[in-house]
């Protein structure tokens, strides 16, 4: 039986229904209010602890068709926490998360936090420099990560604090079939095994092995407290710097709460399709955390592959798909042409991006069940408001705070000061979701933080007369593309050292689904040759994400200025967009 508050819903009847927001009488009226929410006094491993003991035999995670229940998939955690305390980490310890969504993946996030370590999530597709940079900024010791990454990471031990690399096989949770299938001597699984595989020195700690040898952690060993941190996230944030978003084991089981109240799906009933990443905040919370903390099965994608997608939705039907709208659009089309049934989808979460309406007709036409868009930061754990998850949802508005969390628009120039009624602004946050700082910043941390706890979000909105907030723009200039940020000064200040540009500048053109494409503008130096779109993302990827590498090169005579000397991006854009 599941302990919880006997005020709460018992997990078969589920959460109670989503309410629209309810004014607080004693706010100003220039506050939105989601409605009171009283978060658990508990950290993120009760989540699990709760959902073992009363869905022992349910499906907790299935990869492939490999599966694990809720049973052994607390034993899998208790046995890493052990693995890692015999290691050395201890509570507080930053450890290093580097590995593709896989049953790995969610059992080391569930030792970290039980031990009462901090997570520190990385993509696995980060260039050494950008992973020696995070490890040394986040001050972490210890290291779980994909073979493909080892190198990198034990290369960074030099410069950072780190000093235990584990390697993760991750070709060790797939299906018995998969693995043998592996080792067959033809061009098809040699290819897969170099995408999965990667060199691992000799004496190099190996996870699995770990974690099969280790002895559980006591039931009764210390854990964490809800104030204590569990994540860092890295982000831009507002400004572009690269830096951790601090979340406290607090803000994360607030998200996931209000999640599930906003849903309003009973506990063990969801699937969760997991094509998310979770080393991003949107996958790391509406997938990973909300499927554990109401007892769902976490279908695991290790990359998304409309196929492979479709592949799976014949084995185990999902329910919920978190998604950016290129996932929601690609998955559509495919479904269509193979005459796939998506009808078991009750509900779509987009977010990171605007939706398009095409998209979400399509996607509900085809599933009979709704799409729903939201809105959020990584600074927010990461979700903040949502449309409500019925009929009265508002295709193209960002929604409603929720539960627990209070909006304002402000003037840019002065947030101290509301703007009136309908007029746009930049949007304020607060609620238990909102993170505690930037880490190891107190100054950045400081200028997005206010007094009371209001986040500056950095983005422009208004608020239409029945309370949904619609976003205007951008105030920075990042740029986003397949629900991932991209900022052009990080992308420009590596091609500015590439050789034969002399100057660049990196604006983002609007790219149907995909949201924006990311184009580079440079200026050659006189007589510079080989200086193709091939060759700019090839040395742009030796530091840079997938995701940030420019689409489209224009080469121009030289960039438009300020007065000051500072490149004008804007007239840039309008410059690519006009044909130059």
């Amino acid at each position: 039986m599941i302990d919880r508050d006997p005020a709460a819903p018992a997990p078969d009847a589920g959460p109670p229904p989503a309410a629209e927001p309810a004014p607080d009488p004693a706010a100003p009226a220039a506050v939105l209010d989601g409605g009171p929410l009283e978060v658990p006094d508990e950290a993120l491993p009760a989540a699990l602890a709760r959902a073992a003991a009363a869905f022992p035999d349910r499906v907790a995670l299935d990869l492939l068709g490999a599966t694990t229940t809720y049973a052994e998939l607390a034993d899998a955690v208790a046995r890493a926490a052990g693995a890692l305390l015999a290691l050395g980490v201890r509570r507080g310890d930053r450890v290093a998360v580097a590995l593709p969504n896989c049953p790995a993946h969610v059992v080391a996030v569930g030792a970290v936090l039980r031990l009462g370590a901090v997570v520190v999530e990385h993509n696995p597709t980060y260039g050494p420099a950008e992973l020696e940079h995070q490890l040394r900024d986040s001050g972490a010791t210890a290291a779980l990560v994909w073979e493909r990454v080892v190198p990198a990471a034990l290369a960074a031990r030099a410069t950072t604090a780190l000093t235990t690399v584990v390697a993760v096989d991750v070709s060790a949770d797939l299906p018995r079939r998969a693995r043998l299938a592996l080792r067959l001597p033809v061009p098809a699984a040699r290819r897969q095994r170099a995408a999965l595989r990667g060199p691992v020195p000799a004496g190099t700690p190996v996870w699995h092995r770990l974690v099969a040898a280790a002895t559980p952690l006591p039931a009764d060993h210390p854990g964490p407290a809800p104030d204590d941190v569990a994540l860092l996230q890295y982000t831009g944030g507002t400004t572009g710097t690269p830096k951790a978003a601090v979340l406290t084991h607090r803000n994360l089981v607030a998200n996931t709460l209000q999640a599930e109240v906003w849903t309003g799906r009973p506990w063990g009933t969801e699937t969760v399709v997991a094509a998310l990443p979770f080393f991003h905040a949107f996958g790391l919370t509406l997938c990973l955390l909300y499927g554990l903390r109401t007892g769902a099965t976490l279908v695991l994608h290790l990359r998304f592959d409309a196929a492979a997608f479709l592949a799976a939705q014949r084995r185990r039907p999902g329910t919920f798909l978190p998604a950016v709208p290129p996932v929601l659009d690609r998955v559509a089309t495919a479904a269509e042409a193979a005459g796939a049934d998506l009808t078991s989808f009750r509900y779509a979460f987009s977010g990171a991006m605007a939706l398009p309406a095409a998209t979400a007709e399509r996607w509900e036409r085809l599933t009979g069940g709704l799409v729903i868009e939201g809105y959020g930061m990584t600074e927010t754990s990461p979700v903040a408001l949502g449309n409500p998850m019925t009929a009265q949802r508002r295709p193209g508005a960002l929604g409603l705070p929720f539960p627990g969390t209070r909006a304002r628009v402000v003037d840019p120039e002065d947030p101290s000061r509301d703007v009136p009624p309908g007029a746009q602004g930049e949007l304020l946050l607060q609620g238990p979701q909102v993170f505690s700082g930037y880490w190891g910043r107190p100054d950045e941390t400081a200028q997005q933080l206010l007094p009371g706890g209001w986040l500056r979000t950095g983005d422009v909105v208004r608020v239409e007369p029945d309370g949904f907030v619609v976003l205007v723009d951008r105030i920075k200039e990042m740029i986003v593309t397949g629900g991932f940020k991209v900022y052009p000064s990080q992308v420009e200040d590596h091609l500015r050292g590439m050789p034969g540009v002399r100057d660049c500048a990196v604006v983002g053109v609007p790219a149907g689904d995909l949201g924006e494409t990311v184009v580079a503008a440079v200026v050659l130096d006189e007589g510079a040759r080989g200086v193709d779109l091939a060759a700019v993302r090839s040395w742009c990827a030796q530091r840079l994400a997938g995701y940030a590498l420019p689409r489209r090169l224009v080469v121009l005579d030289e960039l438009p200025r300020s007065l000051l000397g500072k490149v004008l991006r804007r007239v840039v854009r309008e410059g690519v967009l006009g044909g130059r």
